[in-house]
């Protein structure tokens, strides 16, 4: 029987965020320091959930020492590990490193400085939740075949989702646009965030999400 959601949480919940970490990116971490993606979890959860590394750490562990068998695996009682382009014999001894790494992390204080830009595509949704959805959700490649524009699919959103994501979303944008990127970076964060076209002629990327937050602000969701 396949595991409940709150069981899943309790036992493989903190995991399943680092190694959402690695979906394409290398596993480089090595014994003297930790890789591009872990270095991107353990800076965004130190500066947001900072609890929750040591949940990590005993996830990590726990699981490298108790490895499910296939026939579990398959019923769904474990945690299936996604492929991060490691060999199955290789895996027990990389969440150990792992679980290593967050450890010393917390024990001597090694927080990654903040960056300006997100490094890893799983720090981009992590740090704009909303944002990703908005954009995935509303501004995929099937886009042009429901809606008429960009602003027609602004509007569909403000009037179907809770007033209180809307709101989110305006934060994010607005924490987004304070960041004072180049404009290539701004291309590069709404194609990361789920965005599969371009914004509308003749705005670049960063004006367009200015003319976004400032259609939400103004909006009055009709939701419910």
């Amino acid at each position: 029987m396949s595991m409940k959601p709150l069981e899943f949480d309790r036992r493989y919940g903190e995991l399943d965020q680092v190694i959402s970490a690695y979906v394409g990116q290398p596993a480089d971490d090595t014994p003297e320091r930790p890789g591009q993606a872990l270095t991107a979890y353990l800076r965004h959860t130190w500066h947001t959930r900072p609890w929750a590394l040591s949940l990590a750490e005993q996830q990590l562990r726990t699981y490298a020492q108790n490895p499910p068998g296939r026939l579990r695996l398959r019923l769904g009682e474990f945690y299936p590990v996604p492929d991060i382009g490691l060999p199955e014999a290789e895996i027990q001894d990389r969440l150990v490193l792992l679980a290593d790494h967050i450890k010393q992390s917390v024990e001597e204080g090694q927080v990654p400085p903040p960056v300006a830009v997100p490094e890893t595509h799983w720090e981009w949704h992590a740090r704009f939740p909303e944002l990703g959805q908005f954009l995935g959700g509303w501004f995929s490649q099937d886009m042009p075949d429901e809606f008429d524009d960009h602003d027609a699919a602004v509007r569909d959103y403000a009037g179907s989702v809770d007033p209180t994501l809307v709101a989110r979303l305006v934060g994010e944008l607005r924490e987004l646009l304070a960041l004072g990127l180049e404009e290539v970076d701004y291309a590069v964060g709404i194609a990361e965030l789920g965005m599969e076209v371009d914004p509308p002629a003749p705005y670049a990327p960063s004006a367009w999400l200015a003319v976004v937050a400032g259609l939400l602000a103004g909006s009055r969701p009709e939701y419910g």
